[in-house]
């Protein structure tokens, strides 16, 4: 941590980490929704808190910046498994065959 802060990087780390937690959370909400449906929703809502949590307790910057993106990219979770079973509605994503839909 000290290297970034010294060569004036922790931006630049910061937005790299954020790029690839939203990307990793992409495929995360198609197959949640795959498998579980909307109602896993609340499991990314207890992992949102947690990380707010994580993020007020630490004090580095770096890490707690990084824990407050993840919270946040849980939130936006919540809303886009959600707007992936309106997809899977209209056909633009595969349905699970072994999975009733309310639809």
């Amino acid at each position: 941590m000290d290297l970034l802060n010294e060569y004036h990087l922790a931006g630049l780390f910061i937005g790299i980490c954020t790029f690839l937690i939203i990307g990793l959370f992409h495929p995360i909400v198609i197959k949640s929704e795959y498998y579980w449906g909307t109602g896993c929703w609340w499991i990314f809502l207890l992992l949102g808190i947690a990380g707010i949590v994580a993020s007020l307790s630490i004090s580095n910057v770096i890490l707690s910046s990084l824990l407050g993106v993840f919270a946040f990219s849980s939130f936006w979770t919540i809303k886009e498994i959600f707007e992936q079973e309106e997809r899977v509605k209209k056909g633009w994503f595969p349905k699970n065959p072994k999975r009733k839909y309310k639809f």
